[in-house]
């Protein structure tokens, strides 16, 4: 008879490494929720592996009482992937930045998604590459000036839910590192998702890009410049409530409710629907408009590994369950004398 799994807290998640980042960085509020979260998932710590690549995110894994790796620039994906081809039972997560999962790790970010592997990636956006302390990356904004770029950056940004959505992303989120309840729920719905579940995160780095998410983070303007997504209900924003966002044709739209407007004649989000609405909340942006955070899409498909694994049992069906040393001595062979 298995022993009950005992109840878990999130000091159990928790490594006896001293954490080593800035203080007041972003991070730590990710750690926190992180491991606040993962005793909901009902896994013991050895079931539960965190991957990363390089960056001050990628340091996580020291940080976790899990089985982790601190893996390749942009290459935590691809790690990640083989990981659950060849240990299913495993729950795996890749933590990441936008310098690590956006430049270098472009390639990989891509095909993690579009594969659709049963995969958690949280990427950390701080708009900076924060461990070479201080260059653009892919997600800075144009004119951003850096010490890779004194004169202002000239680079259009990537915008990571559309790069997640147009490579066919099953489960797209955004959050706050400040909002933690919100971050919380979140990263636990994201988790709970089967296949590949990417989670925005924007994050401060207080030393080289501090105030980069201050109109996102900052009690006094959050609820005039965020928009919290929730499936079924109207696109409602404000202090008071009193925003909304309508569809104009093919184009969204900010109106007063105030002015007349019913709730019935907003937006309504809808996590299952065509990646069209999709489309255009991530195309919300500061100042603008509100810029979303929750769940963007949650929708199922095949699972990667689960298709790979089915065709290698099919195979041994058909062919049996092979011999190596038969394999090495048959078809276009030779000797070299």
């Amino acid at each position: 008879m298995n022993n009950p799994l005992p109840v878990l807290k999130p000091a159990d998640f928790a490594s006896d490494q001293d954490v080593r980042w800035c203080p007041g960085c972003g991070d730590y509020s990710i750690l926190a929720q992180m491991k606040k979260m993962l005793p909901e998932l009902g896994l013991p710590p050895e079931q539960i592996v965190f991957v990363s690549g390089i960056g001050c995110s990628s340091r996580f894994p020291y940080y976790m009482n899990t089985y982790g790796m601190h893996s390749i620039h942009g290459r935590a994906p691809a790690f990640a992937t083989g990981l659950r081809i060849t240990r299913p039972e495993l729950k795996v997560f890749v933590i990441t930045g936008d310098g690590d999962a956006l430049s270098i790790g472009g390639n990989h970010f891509l095909h993690l998604v579009r594969r659709n592997v049963d995969v958690t990636l949280v990427l950390f956006n701080n708009r900076i590459y924060g461990l070479t302390k201080g260059q653009y990356s892919p997600t800075s904004p144009e004119g951003q000036v850096t010490k890779s770029t004194p004169m202002g950056s000239v680079d259009h940004p990537l915008n990571p839910i559309m790069v997640a959505l147009a490579a066919g992303a099953t489960f797209i989120a955004r959050s706050v590192d400040s909002q933690v309840k919100h971050l919380a729920d979140t990263l636990y719905r994201a988790a709970q998702h089967r296949g590949t579940s990417v989670v925005e995160v924007y994050q401060n780095c207080n030393v080289f890009n501090d105030g980069a998410w201050d109109y996102a983070k900052n009690r006094a303007t959050r609820e005039e410049t965020t928009l919290e997504l929730e499936h079924g209900k109207p696109m409602i924003f404000g202090a008071n409530r009193d925003k909304g966002i309508r569809l104009n044709g093919l184009t969204p739209e900010v109106v007063d409710l105030k002015s007349g407007i019913a709730q019935d004649d907003l937006l309504f989000h809808d996590e299952q629907a065509d990646t069209t609405l999709v489309h255009l909340l991530a195309r919300m942006r500061h100042p603008e408009f509100p810029e979303p955070i929750g769940v963007f899409r949650a929708v199922q498909r095949p699972i990667f590994e689960e298709q790979l694994r089915g065709q290698v049992e099919k195979a041994r069906e058909i062919a049996g369950p092979g011999d190596l040393n038969a394999l090495f001595h048959s078809g276009e062979t030779w000797q070299v004398s």
